[in-house]
């Protein structure tokens, strides 16, 4: 009588996951301090709203660049020497936030941040697809995709405590300081699928189970820009990742604003805000993942949850007329956690529609749109704050009505996410 040997149920690609949870952890406090210290900061140096929009929009502005050399250049070099490059330059960026003292200093400091932080989603996305099958991308992309939510969960409750203790300067250096220690258990841990001695064969095929995903030679940019593909996915970041930007460097001064909560009691709502969002990233990736599962197609699946999650949002427009400071809470929270929701599909988007060697190149643009969009939103939201005298109405009405209409352009220019040709055409 044979013995069956019980498979493993946990494969050492979820530990791969849960390093790019941390990594994207670590990436959002060091990303989300200046927010949390924004009105803080404002009062000792004396920004203006439109000031402030400026210094945060340089990090969206050299993080649109990084974007795209980032993705071409993982492509190249590979996740493991690639993430560990990337890490040691933001967090030195990070720590570099507490020496400066002038508006300039400031926007250098955030426009190197930018530069290093343009790493984290090509690499990740990247990772996932050499890691994980069609079927497990999208769960895998929103278990790492709530590390944005977790880092800004940890950041109101590690800065006030830091702050209110040893001064501003420190917490910007003992955020900063945490990707060295990721460092050390991703070159200890991370090894490509093929040559890593803790995948098994079993899991290996697992993981190259899709058919059609041999390895192919990296695909010039051109070729990219020349489908549909590329500028659906550059649509789903354009119009909604200025939004999730807005949450993160406007929400603290939004609720000092309009309801007087300063830094000492800013950490509850931002968490109950982050908390449900975390919530969204993971419940939106397993909700394709899991109508795959059940027999739906992949583009049935990831519209039909991007769809839901975009009508989610189109209430947040209500969210300055609420008539407590909780229920805009709720509010936000639910946008948030739809937003986190759409964008692990939309990020899923990338490796369905192109394969693996392009699919760093890909993301790369796509982030490269969504910064642009966020270099524009910050700085008009500050100018229009500092006209309208602090009215966030139609900053909201924007953040409302952006997905719906992603969502729209996303399936005119992809209405099968049939995946992409890139093959060079026929020489006649």
């Amino acid at each position: 009588m044979s013995t069956a040997v019980a498979p493993r149920r946990i494969g050492y690609r979820w530990t791969v996951c849960a390093l790019l949870f941390a990594v994207t952890t670590v990436n959002y406090i060091d990303r989300q301090v200046l927010g949390i210290l924004a009105p803080t900061l404002q009062h000792e140096l004396h920004w203006s709203e439109s000031a402030y929009g400026d210094v945060v929009s340089w990090f969206s502005l050299v993080y649109a660049f990084g974007f795209l050399l980032a993705g071409r250049w993982l492509d190249r070099v590979g996740v493991r020497r690639g993430f560990a490059v990337a890490v040691v330059a933001w967090s030195v960026a990070a720590i570099a936030h507490a020496f400066a003292r002038t508006t300039a200093g400031f926007s250098a400091a955030r426009a190197l941040l930018g530069l290093g932080e343009s790493a984290n989603f090509p690499g990740a996305i990247k990772t996932v697809a050499e890691w994980f099958p069609k079927r497990e991308r999208a769960l895998a992309t929103g278990i790492f995709n709530a590390g944005t939510n977790t880092g800004a969960i940890l950041t109101p409750l590690l800065v006030p405590w830091i702050v209110l203790r040893w001064g501003w300067q420190w917490a910007f250096i003992a955020t900063g300081s945490l990707g060295f220690l990721w460092l050390v258990l991703w070159l200890a841990l991370y090894r490509s699928p093929e040559t890593h001695p803790r995948v098994t064969q079993d899991e290996l095929a697992h993981i190259r189970s899709d058919p059609g995903e041999e390895a192919e030679a990296t695909v010039p940019w051109i070729r990219l820009l020349g489908v549909r593909q590329t500028w659906a996915f550059a649509v789903g970041k354009l119009l909604a990742d200025p939004i999730w930007w807005f949450y993160l460097y406007w929400l603290p001064k939004f609720l000092d604003s309009t309801y007087g909560i300063k830094l000492a009691h800013v950490a509850l709502p931002l968490i109950v805000v982050y908390l449900v969002a975390d919530a969204g990233s993971v419940g939106g990736g397993w909700l394709s993942s899991a109508l795959i599962k059940r027999g739906w197609t992949v583009n049935r699946a990831r519209k039909t949850a991007m769809l839901a999650m975009a009508l989610l949002i189109v209430p947040t427009a209500l969210a300055p007329l609420a008539g407590s400071m909780w229920a805009a809470v709720a509010i936000v929270s639910v946008a948030a956690a739809a937003h986190q929701a759409w964008s692990a599909n939309v990020y899923t988007l990338a490796s369905d529609m192109f394969p693996r060697a392009a699919v760093g190149s890909v993301v790369g643009i796509g982030a490269f749109a969504g910064a642009m969009g966020g270099v524009l939103f910050q700085r008009v939201t500050g100018r229009i704050l500092e006209a309208n005298g602090n009215d966030y109405t139609p900053i909201f009405i924007i953040c409302g009505l952006a997905y719906v209409t992603a969502w729209t352009i996303i399936h005119f220019l992809a209405p099968r996410l049939e995946p992409a040709t890139l093959e060079e055409p026929a020489r006649v």
